[in-house]
């Protein structure tokens, strides 16, 4: 553990670019602040030029044939070999991400955990992956096989960059591709390292990692003709810019973007303690920057009071501060401007004339004014054109709406730009699935809500302006395949 006072002591961390099996420098680097004590530098990261990521492009193009030319149990069994110096890092590897991204030190150690877990279920899928259909004469006797695309370039984002990673990385890998990953500009430094440790056990080339602006390397990372899909993660408003840079050159994107999660508590819900606690863990883990978070709380008016109690006994609880300190349980926002945009949501909101209800204290020994730091909130039955309702919040705060007719919840609930997450609450599991049916989301829990409850061997994705295309599951690996029929003569 490291207080705020010892934060100073640490060393500063250094990554390089890796291309080609080899590590390289540059001449300018990214300066990575730790969000809970804005003064204090965590390192340094490469700053590619242009040049550069067109580099590790190129040594990628060269690459895929070989790479693709194995078969798929191979590439597997090379994949998971891969991830042998994972474990002996691991704290290292926590350590680094929570001082450069400010969620508390547990929930790195688990980005971690998953993003081996990630891989080795993407490996069990090899058979797949060379799975042949045959369509039976007459006419024809047809074929139908999947083939590798070429160079996949994987964009990540600050919040799960590990986990968020290997929803695609493995899959694309595993299915013969080979890779450019381009780690998220402000907490490169986890991520950088954890790929260079699986790259240096696979051929040079087959998987590189490119850090830098994303105005100096996007383009070539996006627009060069080699690259044949784009795999982002990030805002909506990323997105469409990943999407319109890719239209230029006709390459093809996955995108997984915002969500605007409703959830929706109903007359007969199970409220006990282990339902609150899920409750308020999918809500407000990693001070709420998840992108299958609940955003929109709705609740039977017969139970709305119980719920609001619920959470403010959970809330009550929250202790602030840096990520690696001791008794600390929610760390701050990741940048200064996230802090500005929720707090501005909830003075809206509060003049608008509903309740904010502020909670959390401080942990022992930590000094809140050093970093991006913003108590835990409810916003107590705002109007639903509130922008705290409108809009994903990306931050610790949750608006709480009480609804008196089930219709007339599943309406308000996807009554949004958003389709990624969603979920029911209620014993009654035949009538959770009617509901569920209903919500316009790409994947709906049933009592329980967030990443901590997602089966991963399922597809993953979202409807609408969340995204197009799916993770993990067989569909994830067939993101990254092209479809390939032979006809024979009958």
């Amino acid at each position: 553990m490291a207080p705020l006072d010892q934060l100073a002591q640490l060393p500063e961390i250094r990554t390089g670019l890796y291309v080609d099996g080899e590590t390289h420098e540059t001449r300018q680097t990214l300066r990575v602040v730790d969000p809970a004590a804005r003064e204090s530098v965590v390192g340094l990261a490469a700053a590619a030029d242009a040049a550069q990521a067109t580099a590790a492009v190129a040594a990628a193009h060269r690459a895929f044939p070989a790479w693709a030319a194995r078969g798929a149990g191979e590439r597997a069994a090379l994949l998971t070999a891969a991830l042998a110096p994972l474990e002996g890092d691991r704290e290292a590897t926590a350590e680094i991400l929570t001082r450069e991204n400010g969620k508390i030190r547990g929930e790195s150690f688990v980005d971690s955990l998953v993003f081996e877990h990630r891989f080795r279920l993407a490996a069990a899928l090899a058979e797949e992956v060379e799975r042949v259909t045959t369509l039976p004469a007459p006419p024809y006797r047809t074929e139908v096989s999947y083939l590798p695309l070429g160079v996949v370039t994987i964009i990540v984002p600050f919040n799960w960059p590990l986990a968020i990673l290997a929803a695609a990385l493995p899959q694309a890998l595993l299915a013969g591709n080979t890779v450019v990953v381009k780690p998220p500009p402000t907490a490169p430094l986890a991520t950088t390292r954890t790929v260079e440790m699986v790259a240096r056990s696979l051929p040079p080339g087959v998987l590189n990692v490119v850090t830098g602006t994303d105005a100096e390397i996007g383009t070539p990372l996006v627009q060069d003709d080699r690259v044949k899909k784009v795999c982002f993660t990030g805002s909506s408003l990323g997105g469409r810019r990943i999407m319109a840079m890719a239209a230029e050159s006709l390459t093809r994107v996955a995108l997984e973007l915002g969500g605007n999660d409703p959830a929706l508590v109903l007359a007969d819900a199970d409220l006990g303690p282990e339902a609150m606690r899920r409750l308020f863990t999918g809500t407000f883990d990693s001070t709420g920057q998840i992108c299958m978070a609940t955003k929109r709380l709705y609740v039977h008016r017969s139970r709305y009071e119980e719920v609001v109690e619920g959470l403010t006994a959970q809330l009550a609880e929250v202790r602030l501060g840096h990520g690696l300190a001791e008794g600390v349980t929610m760390g701050p926002l990741h940048s200064a401007a996230q802090r500005a945009y929720v707090r501005e949501l909830l003075d809206e909101a509060r003049a608008a004339g509903a309740e904010v209800r502020e909670f959390g204290e401080a942990a022992d020994g930590q000094d809140l004014t050093r970093g991006t730091f913003l108590r835990p909130s409810l916003v107590l039955d705002p109007a639903d054109d509130a922008r705290v309702v409108v809009e994903e919040q990306f931050g610790p705060t949750l608006p709480v709406l009480p609804f008196d007719d089930e219709d007339e919840a599943v309406g308000r609930a996807n009554d949004t730009w958003s389709g990624l997450c969603s979920s029911v609450w209620t014993q009654d599991l035949d009538r959770a699935a009617a509901v569920a049916a209903r919500l316009r989301t790409g994947y709906t829990f049933v009592n329980a809500h967030g990443a901590a409850h997602l089966d991963e061997r399922a597809p993953f994705g979202g409807f609408d302006h969340s995204g197009m295309g799916r993770e993990m599951g067989v569909e994830g690996v067939r993101e990254f395949m092209d479809t390939h029929a032979v006809g024979f003569p009958a």
